[in-house]
């Protein structure tokens, strides 16, 4: 019988999981997509975790025993070991590569990076919460400001998050909105009159900073092509861990295959 080399995958989109499987990477982001009509069909962002770690959460020994061939031979795909509370019994130093896979099963593969991007502050950004909250976002805070402010205020965050953030010209948008009687967000399944008023009380009133546009996620409908900059993980503690997308050029050229599948 054949080997398979086990791995650990926390899927963080569109679920929060953690996941035993003999599939490697890419064979793993296929099947989880296109591979099966169990799963989900649609984008998913998963990360690789090293096989090495335990956490007393987690039963992971248990369920790595019983990821084993089937009996003709082929590899157990999923084992799923929880579906509940992972990302935050997930410390960062365990996750080893990012990858966005598309609708048609391409996956992307990000390593982390430091952060070092100098943001002009009182900026109006777009966030995307993707786990364990799901909220769209506009915040004058900054990458590193608003990851701080969710995980601290757990009314309205979690202790361990993971975001992005969505490339939108704010003020092209205010400006061909005004005086109109009907308006079309650029954020797909998001209410553009809501939108429009998130910015506007952004602009106008100093002391706000954050403003909740949805409270649901809007990551299954956008192209990967929207996203700037990258992933972002926080922790209560101000831990943080940065999966940076490529630029658009390397993306054309050196993930090209993945880049015209990226809707």
């Amino acid at each position: 019988m054949a080997e398979y080399q086990k791995h650990l995958y926390m899927i963080i989109f569109p679920i929060n999981a953690l996941v035993a499987s003999q599939l490697e990477p890419r064979a793993f982001a296929q099947h989880y997509t296109i591979g099966s009509a169990r799963h989900f069909q649609g984008k998913v962002v998963f990360a690789e975790l090293d096989i090495a770690f335990r956490d007393p959460y987690f039963k992971i020994d248990e369920y790595l025993d019983k990821t084993v061939p089937h009996e003709d031979g082929s590899p157990k795909r999923t084992k799923f070991i929880s579906s509940y509370r992972v990302l935050e019994h997930v410390p960062f130093d365990v996750m080893k590569k990012l990858y966005l896979v598309t609708v048609s099963g391409k996956a992307l593969e990000l390593s982390p990076a430091p952060y070092t991007a100098e943001n002009v502050p009182g900026l109006i950004r777009i966030f995307q919460e993707i786990a364990p909250v799901r909220n769209l976002i506009a915040s004058r805070l900054d990458q590193r400001d608003f990851g701080e402010y969710i995980t601290q205020d757990t009314a309205k965050g979690a202790s361990r998050v993971c975001f992005t953030q969505i490339d939108l010209n704010i003020e092209e948008f205010m400006t061909e909105s005004k005086n109109r009687d009907i308006i079309v967000s650029p954020i797909p399944d998001s209410n553009p009159y809501r939108l429009l008023d998130c910015l506007t009380e952004l602009q106008q009133v100093e002391k706000k900073t954050v403003k909740t546009i949805s409270l649901s996620s809007v990551l299954h409908s956008i192209s990967y092509r929207v996203l700037r900059h990258g992933f972002w993980f926080f922790d209560a503690e101000g831990d943080m861990i940065f999966f940076p997308i490529p630029n658009r050029h390397e993306l054309e050229t050196t993930h090209y295959d993945w880049w015209k599948n990226a809707r």
